[in-house]
């Protein structure tokens, strides 16, 4: 089955057909880098990431650009009121949204761009716009015309009249239609500044991808993605003045991630659930994290709440609990380095395990499905662990079956961890807790289990539960681990 991917521009799922066989070029916006990233930007750099990963394991060679907007009024804004330049600004927050990244597993891309190192390309853009009609010049200002752009709104399916109707525009506007964006500011005091033919002054937001994701990939390039929230007007933009300026087609494939809300309310600093990177960071594992942005289908939108991270870390614990397990029984993994992605070959019959999570990778990165074949794997290794036949084939089944859950595991990013030290990060041992006692209750209960006086077994199951205590049972005896909570209570 060849890789489909649902496109924003078509509203259909397309089978993907790169433009160079075996080569895909990737642009992806970035973060304005004006303050801490937050949630909402963590599930699209995961959502892209593992878009990258999966295009590697199938083989493409993948050349993933992504851009840090460095120069905005967001960013002037904020420097004025902290009284910290913009290029200072910028960087710390750059330096910042690097560190949420390595901490969550997310991989570099490859070219990361800034909108400041590309003032020469995004005047040249700007310049081929109006020689060419598309765009012009007010004062130092210069503005894109939609009106001149047959096919504009075509991405976001909006009709331009119905813009209109939906605009405010303010009384001394001096585009010529509402909806006409700008390409050019012209300089103010205080603020960064460039020379240009028209005048000092900087570029507007829209303008820098456009010119940046040309300058890497080229006029006409594979995918364009981003969060949904940058349909319009963003990429709407970006595709018409791309395609203006080059006459060519911009991005072949537009994908974009959904929403995320924190307990059912969209996120907001003015509701007060403005949950950042490092905030959840606080509170959470990164793979649980990383695990919970995922087990949703990415367009679908996202719930962020207490209960769903802590069921995403049971499952967590369940994938590396069996890893434990197959330690035990067969030895540490040799698995390649960190970030390595390994080929997927197709087996013979083309229906094992990485064939079918393949499969449902395919299906437009369904990485909710993929995680419940994972689980079921494990389930499956549970089961061949339990039962007692200890030869060597089955060791040789089980090395085969940890290596191919692993293989999974890193096109999703997850599963790289040492079990024990995993364990270490999210399992907090109380002080309070005196373990020879917790392991005389259970020897207590292991002779009241062989006695069958099942209602003192149970009393002291019971009795260990209340003191967060799980007990597992097992062929080689009772194992004990405490039962796993958030490292910080919420308020």
């Amino acid at each position: 089955m060849p890789l489909r991917l649902y496109n924003s521009a078509s509203r259909k799922k397309e089978v993907f057909e790169p433009i160079k066989n075996g080569q895909a070029g990737i642009y992806v916006c970035g973060v304005t880098v004006y303050d801490l990233c937050h949630i909402g930007h963590a599930r699209s750099a995961i959502v892209f990431d593992v878009l990258v990963r999966y295009l590697r394991a199938i083989g493409f060679k993948v050349t993933y650009v992504r851009n840090f907007t460095d120069v905005d009024d967001k960013i002037i804004e904020r420097s004025k009121k902290t009284g910290q330049d913009t290029i200072t600004l910028a960087e710390r927050y750059i330096h910042a949204f690097h560190e949420d990244m390595l901490v969550l597993g997310v991989l570099n891309a490859d070219i990361e761009p800034r909108a400041t190192e590309h003032i020469s390309d995004i005047i040249d853009m700007i310049r081929r716009l109006v020689e060419k009609g598309f765009a012009y010049v007010d004062d130092a200002n210069v503005y894109f015309s939609v009106e001149n752009f047959d096919s504009y709104g075509q991405l976001s399916g909006r009709r331009l009249e119905e813009m209109v109707a939906g605009a405010r525009i303010a009384v001394d506007e001096k585009k010529k239609h509402p909806m006409d964006f700008v390409l050019w500011k012209g300089a103010k005091p205080g603020e960064p500044k460039w020379n240009s033919p028209w005048g000092e002054g900087r570029p507007g937001w829209h303008i820098e991808c456009s010119a940046m994701s040309c300058r890497y990939l080229g006029a006409n390039f594979d995918i364009h993605g981003g969060g949904r929230d940058l349909i319009f007007p963003h990429h709407e933009n970006e595709r018409a003045q791309a395609i203006a300026a080059n006459g060519v087609s911009f991005a072949n494939y537009w994908i974009h991630n959904g929403f995320v809300t924190v307990e059912s309310e969209k996120m907001s600093k003015s509701l007060g659930n403005f949950i950042t990177i490092k905030d959840a960071l606080q509170l959470y594992h990164p793979q649980e994290l990383r695990l919970f942005l995922l087990s949703k289908h990415y367009r679908s939108p996202l719930d962020f709440s207490r209960s769903a991270i802590l069921e995403a870390r049971s499952g967590l614990i369940r994938i590396y609990r069996t890893l434990q397990r197959l330690e035990e029984i067969v030895g540490p993994s040799k698995a390649d380095s960190r970030g390595t992605i390994t080929p997927f070959l197709p087996t013979v019959d083309g229906h094992g395990f990485k064939d079918n999570f393949k499969s449902v990778m395919d299906d437009d990165l369904n990485t909710a499905a993929g995680l419940g074949l994972i689980f079921d794997k494990v389930r499956d290794i549970n089961r061949v662990i339990d039962s007692s036949v200890r030869n060597k084939d089955v060791k040789s089944q089980l090395i085969k079956e940890r290596s191919d859950l692993l293989d999974c595991g890193k096109v999703l990013g997850l599963l790289e961890e040492e079990p024990s030290k995993l364990f270490q990060e999210i399992v907090k041992t109380p002080s309070e807790i005196d373990t020879e006692e917790i392991e005389k209750m259970i020897q207590e209960r292991d002779e009241a289990r062989r006695a069958k006086d099942w209602a003192r077994a149970d009393a002291i199951r019971e009795e260990l539960s209340g003191k967060g205590i799980i007990l597992e049972d097992g062929p080689k005896g009772t194992k004990w681990r405490f039962r796993i909570e958030g490292k910080h209570k919420t308020q």
